[in-house]
C-alpha cells in the first residue's frame, strides 16, 4: 500500500512516517500543498495523510483541489484544531475522516484501515493462497504452518501479490503500490526481490507459487484462493 503523507513539521512527520514504514507501508512525503497536488497528479496513492495548516495552499485547498480533478484517493485530514466547525470544513472540502493532534499512533493506523476499507480496497485481516498464509495485522507469514521470516519490504512484495492472486501483477503495478517516489525504475530490485521470495519459500515448500509470466509480470497462484475481511 503507498501513502502520500503531507506534514510540513518534520518531527510529526517522521514519528507518523517512521510507524508507517515498519507495518510496510510505501510512504512519498510532501511538506507542502503545492508538492502534494504535483505527486498526487504523477502518482497513484492508496491513501492520502493530509495535515489542515500546511504551507499555501492549505489542506483543505489540496481537498477541494483533489476532488475538483474528480479523485477519489481516501484522504484522511490531521489538524491541531479540534472545533466541530474545523471538522465540518474539512469533511466538505472532501476528506474521508479527521484525526485531532495529538494522536496516538495506532488510531491513525486503525483510521488509515478504515479509510482503505472504504475506498474499496482489500483490506484482510488473513490472505490464504493455497497453504500460503499471511496474518495482515502481525505480518505473519507461514506455508503449509512453516513459518517464513521476511524483511519489511520482502513481505511487502507477496503481500500485494497474495491481494492480487490469480491475476498477472505488473512491474509497474508492484512499483506503484510497494515503493515511494524514490524508487528507479530502470533498477531490477522487483526482480530480485522476488527471486528473494522464491528462495524464502523453497527452503520450506515445493511449491512454485510465484509464476512469472513472460513479457507482463508475475502471479501468484495456487488451487485455492480465500481472504477473510476484518
Amino acid at each position: 500500500m503507498r501513502v502520500l503523507l503531507v506534514e510540513d513539521d518534520a518531527d510529526v512527520a517522521r514519528f507518523i512516517r517512521k510507524g508507517l514504514i515498519e507495518q510496510a507501508y510505501a510512504i512519498d512525503l510532501a511538506a507542502d500543498g503545492a508538492t502534494a497536488l504535483y505527486l498526487a497528479s504523477i502518482n497513484t496513492y492508496d491513501a492520502i495523510i493530509l495535515d489542515l495548516l500546511i504551507p499555501a495552499p492549505d489542506g483543505l485547498e489540496v481537498c477541494r483541489s483533489l476532488r475538483a480533478s474528480r479523485s477519489t484517493v481516501p484522504i484522511l485530514m490531521l489538524t491541531a484544531r479540534d472545533s466541530v466547525e474545523e471538522k465540518i470544513a474539512g469533511l466538505d472540502a472532501g476528506a474521508d475522516d479527521y484525526l485531532a493532534k495529538p494522536f496516538e499512533f495506532g488510531e491513525l493506523l486503525a483510521r488509515l484501515r478504515a479509510l482503505l476499507r472504504r475506498g474499496g480496497a482489500t483490506i484482510s485481516t488473513l490472505l490464504e493462497v493455497g497453504e500460503l498464509q499471511i496474518e495482515t495485522r502481525s505480518h505473519r507469514v507461514t506455508i503449509g504452518g512453516r513459518p517464513l521470516t521476511l524483511t519489511t519490504k520482502e513481505y511487502s512484495v507477496l503481500e500485494h501479490l497474495a491481494r492480487n492472486a490469480g491475476r498477472i501483477v505488473t512491474r509497474e503495478d508492484i512499483a506503484e503500490h510497494v515503493w515511494n517516489q524514490e524508487f528507479d525504475p530502470f533498477t531490477n530490485l522487483i526482480e530480485v526481490y522476488v527471486n528473494r521470495l522464491r528462495r524464502h519459500i523453497e527452503k520450506v515448500s515445493d511449491k512454485k507459487l510465484i509464476q512469472t509470466i513472460r513479457g507482463a509480470g508475475y502471479m501468484l497462484e495456487a488451487e485455492t484462493v480465500t481472504a477473510t475481511e476484518s
